[in-house]
């Protein structure tokens, strides 16, 4: 404990926020999570590449987490300190008529609406995704046949040795839920994205369409990580869910949701074992009763 406590002293000098023993639940949109050794909401580059340095020297791992989405956090917590990335990395700004630089701290929603707000189309299917711009370039977040990796054209990252990089157009490998990202162990500091000009009005009423079809078929209303699995070939994961009858099955208190099979919801406090036990359970029978096979989009952390 006394490399965390160095850690925690370091990140409070550079101006960060630290919290210990933080309970991840509180920073997730599953509201599942036990607690990590550090929390610390890191306000700008500086202080970054400090923490990433310090923590490589004293061998404490450390996770990037954005809005806290598509994740499911271990209930025995995290060993190591999370970082928010918030300050500086939440700025936006144009860097031309039709390019966004964007701190990867904001909000999905953040980008969505200063791009509608200055005639920039291409990201409205994006409204309405829970995530951070850090989290939709790592994973490549999309819906409605629409993909983050459609409009970004860098990104911009520190390595685990505590130097800034970054990554142009095919560099950054992104695929349907991939990156370069998930697995050079770099955190993502901003991104570039390239759009198309537009109406601010018309950009509104598609984003304003793509939310409302997206309350009406998803559970928005109650925690959950997004669609648990991937899109297999040829077919999609809630329907085969559903065909296989699981709509509404439960363990503990986790939940197939009778909305939308395609997601696990917290009913009430359910655990990360709650939801393996689940997630296992829908793999085993659907792999049983259609011999396809659902591999998880929801990343577990541990």
């Amino acid at each position: 404990m006394e490399k965390i406590e160095a850690l925690k002293k370091a990140a409070e000098n550079a101006g960060c926020l630290v919290l210990k023993d933080e309970p991840m639940s509180r920073h997730t949109t599953f509201q599942i999570g036990g607690p990590a050794d550090l929390y610390i909401a890191v306000k700008d580059i500086i202080a970054l590449k400090d923490i990433v340095r310090l923590a490589s020297a004293l061998n404490i791992p450390l996770l990037p987490l954005g809005n806290g989405s598509n994740v499911l956090v271990s209930d025995a917590g995290i060993r190591g300190a999370v970082l928010s990335l918030a300050g500086d990395f939440r700025r936006i700004t144009l860097s031309d008529p039709t390019t966004i630089a964007c701190g990867s701290g904001t909000t999905l929603a953040g980008l969505c609406k200063f791009a509608q707000r200055n005639g920039l189309t291409g990201l409205e299917f994006a409204w309405g995704i829970p995530g951070s711009v850090g989290g939709a370039a790592f994973m490549n977040a999309g819906a409605f046949e629409g993909q983050f990796s459609d409009v970004l054209i860098s990104t911009t990252h520190v390595t685990k040795t505590g130097k800034t990089d970054s990554l142009l157009g095919p560099e950054m490998e992104m695929d349907y839920r991939k990156s370069a990202y998930q697995k050079n162990g770099c955190i993502i500091t901003s991104v570039v994205a390239r759009l198309e000009p537009g109406n601010p009005e018309q950009i509104s009423m598609q984003m304003d369409d793509y939310f409302r079809r997206r309350k009406e078929k998803q559970p928005l209303e109650m925690p959950s990580a997004g669609s648990i699995f991937k899109r297999p070939d040829g077919a999609y994961a809630g329907a085969l869910i559903e065909q296989c009858g699981l709509k509404g099955e439960q363990i503990g208190g986790a939940m197939v949701s009778e909305k939308h099979a395609g997601f696990i919801v917290n009913a009430g406090d359910a655990t990360c074992s709650d939801v393996m036990a689940l997630i296992e359970k829908i793999q085993e029978t659907v792999q049983k009763q259609t011999g396809v096979s659902l591999e998880c989009e929801v990343r577990p952390i541990s």
